[in-house]
């Protein structure tokens, strides 16, 4: 059977493209062996400090967050709770729930997990039967529903399951990737690549806030007035 022309060419150019690619890798590998031949004994030492001093600064920052209740999964009792929170922590993850609603279980054992893996934001719950003011300011009329905080102000919501494949048997890489959309979480996955299969049968419309409910505004522990 006679080769297609076509195919012979996208092959020669995928073999090239490899090439080029293989040679700007080794290119950089051998300009950094270089830099380190280069170096003397002092410029080792300095180089060596600077990771030591950032290794630091990352534990130090890392018993702070654990200081602010970061690293697990854990229920406020109050609205007034919900406030002081926020205001503690850069990236807030909250969890409106309830007892009778079976969906919040689901998230619940999610949360759990993502809570020791992403210390840099604090994953917390509040019972939405118990904060009447808070769920009427957001909104907040599907349970469960994640309101994403980010410096104070509500960033995003997560709705019910919609954004997350649309079933109960969504994966917790799958609330991962939902959270990095929004910037909440260090995510290192590729945001244009959703963990779930079914993207295209159900979309990604995320639930966004209204204009009258808090968005862009700071949390305020005296916030009971609009």
């Amino acid at each position: 059977m006679d080769t297609n022309p076509s195919v012979e060419m996208f092959q020669k150019v995928l073999e090239n493209q490899m090439l080029q690619t293989t040679k700007i890798v080794e290119e950089e590998l051998d300009a950094e062996i270089q830099k380190l031949d280069q170096m003397d004994e002092e410029d080792l030492e300095r180089l060596k400090e600077r990771r030591l001093e950032a290794l630091k600064k990352a534990q130090q920052q890392k018993q702070e967050w654990l200081s602010k209740g970061h690293g697990e999964y854990r229920e406020i009792p109050s609205e007034r709770d919900f406030f002081q929170e926020v205001k503690e922590s850069n990236n807030v993850v909250c969890h409106f729930y309830r007892d009778t609603t079976f969906r919040c279980k689901i998230v619940d054992k999610h949360l759990a997990i993502l809570a020791k893996k992403h210390i840099e934001t604090k994953f917390i719950k509040l019972n939405a039967e118990k904060s009447p003011f808070l769920c009427e300011r957001l909104s907040i009329k599907v349970i469960p529903t994640l309101a994403l905080v980010k410096d104070g102000k509500t960033q995003d919501f997560i709705v019910g399951f919609t954004d997350l494949g649309n079933t109960d048997d969504f994966t917790t890489e799958t609330l991962e990737w939902r959270l990095g959309c929004s910037g909440i979480i260090s995510y290192s996955g590729n945001l244009m690549d959703p963990p779930f299969q079914t993207q295209k049968k159900f979309g990604t419309s995320f639930t966004k806030l209204d204009k009258k409910t808090i968005r862009g505004k700071k949390y305020d522990s005296d916030s009971d007035d609009d």
